[in-house]
């Protein structure tokens, strides 16, 4: 059987996705913020471990516990669900990722949300 790591082109291409995610994550004016004074290529690093992880692959995430690197930052469920977006579209739209790929990210998204998310949208507003 062939694992998620494996339908979307392995390590190589989790660096693309990633890169390509943080691209349009920083590009957002309301997602910025949360990425001032930010080591942004060791973030990368992280969240491709993460990626690779979740997808089945051999990396061994040994980043932060994600509350832990989260906590204090004030997440919204707005922002997490806009994030969330811009990874599953780069994934899909621009990688080609099929659905049952796509489908197991959005699980795990759903899964550690609330590792994440400090505030709901309400309270944000």
């Amino acid at each position: 059987m062939v694992s998620h790591y494996e339908k979307v082109g392995g390590a190589p291409t989790v660096r693309d996705v990633v890169d390509r995610f943080y691209m349009l994550v920083l590009d957002e004016p309301d997602l910025k913020p949360y990425f001032d004074g930010i080591d942004m290529p060791r973030l990368k690093r992280h969240m491709v471990m993460l990626l690779c992880s979740v997808l089945g692959g051999p990396e061994v995430y040994e980043g932060h516990d994600l509350a832990d690197a989260h906590r204090g930052m004030g997440v919204t469920g707005e922002h997490y669900e806009k994030v969330g977006g811009l990874l599953v579209g780069v994934l899909r739209d621009e990688y080609g990722a099929d659905e049952e790929v796509v489908q197991h990210v959005v699980t795990v998204l759903g899964q550690v949300r609330g590792s994440i998310v400090e505030q709901s949208a309400e309270a944000a507003e």
